[in-house]
């Protein structure tokens, strides 16, 4: 009988996190056997883009690359696009393609999967996740057509503002008073609401979506919205499932420490999947720094601490960088001008800033970071501005 294959290092799953862990182990000169394998046909890419830039049609797909494929090949990097892992046993994977493999190490880098509106219809939206998802939707908006996007968190507002910029009629619906559920503060939904409609999103706040169909969107009310199409862009879900099965602890995300480990031995996690000391952060620089962080963990390196969330996000093609998480807060102050689409918004707790949103460019984001990171006060973020 033919023995499976073994592989030093099995990485499962295909995004940042799973390129960035194989890049930095390579640069830190780890010998040992990698394969990835990712669900995915094409290699490794970055998910940002996918609402801004490819969704405008305003950049190529091969700029989504987080390597150029011959790196892959130089660095001698296994790799399996295409194909799901089933099941994770003792250091033994099997695959959708009937295959299975032996493993000495593995980084569970699974990603999210979008959910959709528990509503009637919800089936019919649109949805915006991989490059396939990006392509699909761009072939549907043009110019002259209706769409209404479900959803204004951080993946609607982008898909409106870049269906907008493409002709598409947007009616962009949020279930709270608040753009972003409020997780962004009054001031930062009130500044966006504005720009969004001056871009011709028609922006409907505490409005629910009753059921999508062919015809378009019922609203709560039993309004109906004609559309072309239905986006539904309301959240994401870990992809808990594989870890969960071979015994990995989990809770809203693989359960990990700073450096990814897991409560298996040998099983790390990295990117959307992993809930890393009690936080999990949707976004490519936590994923990036995530895949990092376990590299350095297997070259048994120093791990460096975990740095303060940042997620960048555009607003009617003006860019938005949110720094920290405020999972509650008490006070909300706006340092420098909206009018001039170039300011900071500021969630403050007893008196502390915990997150920083910095429009246009209003501050650099390395020092927001360390500013928080540090437990800096009002007074020395103020002071950002006068450096």
């Amino acid at each position: 009988m033919t023995q499976p294959q073994h592989v030093d290092l099995l990485i499962v799953g295909g995004g940042v996190a799973a390129a960035r862990c194989a890049r930095t182990l390579r640069r830190g000169k780890w010998a040992g056997s990698i394969l990835l394998v990712g669900e995915e046909p094409s290699l490794p890419y970055n998910r940002p883009p996918l609402s801004k830039e490819v969704l405008r049609d305003d950049a190529p797909i091969e700029l989504l690359a987080a390597e150029p494929t011959a790196w892959y090949e130089r660095h001698a990097l296994g790799m399996r696009c295409g194909v799901a892992v089933t099941a994770l046993g003792d250091h033994v994977a099997s695959l959708d393609d009937g295959t299975s493999l032996t493993w000495d190490r593995c980084l569970l880098a699974t990603g999210a999967t979008p959910l959709r509106p528990p509503i009637p219809g919800a089936a019919d939206a649109m949805l915006l996740r991989t490059v396939e998802d990006a392509l699909l939707l761009r072939s549907a908006a043009v110019a002259g057509a209706r769409a209404v996007v479900i959803g204004g968190g951080f993946i609607g507002v982008e898909v409106a503002s870049a269906l907008a910029a493409r002709g598409v009629a947007a009616v962009l619906l949020e279930l709270s008073p608040s753009l972003w559920s409020g997780a962004m503060g009054e001031a930062l939904s009130e500044w966006a609401r504005t720009r969004l409609t001056e871009a011709g999103v028609d922006v409907r706040l505490a409005t629910a979506a009753a059921s999508v169909s062919a015809a378009g969107v019922t609203l709560g009310d039993d309004r109906a919205l004609d559309a072309d199409f239905a986006v539904a862009g309301v959240g994401v879900a870990p992809r808990v499932e594989l870890a969960v099965a071979a015994g990995v602890a989990a809770d809203d995300g693989v359960l990990t420490d700073a450096a990814g480990r897991t409560s298996l031995a040998g099983v790390w996690a990295a990117g959307d999947v992993a809930r890393v000391d009690g936080l999990r952060v949707e976004h490519w620089h936590a994923a990036r720094e995530a895949g990092e962080r376990v590299a350095r963990s297997m070259l048994d390196e120093p791990i460096p601490a975990v740095r303060a969330p940042w997620v960048f996000s555009e607003v009617a093609g003006i860019a938005v960088d949110i720094i920290g998480v405020a999972a509650t807060f008490d006070d909300e102050v706006v340092l420098g001008e909206a009018s001039s689409d170039q300011f900071g918004s500021v969630l403050l707790s007893d008196g502390r800033p915990r997150q920083v949103a910095s429009i246009g460019g209003w501050a650099d984001v390395d020092a927001l970071r360390s500013l928080l990171e540090r437990g800096g006060s009002l007074d020395e973020l103020r002071g950002l501005l006068s450096r």
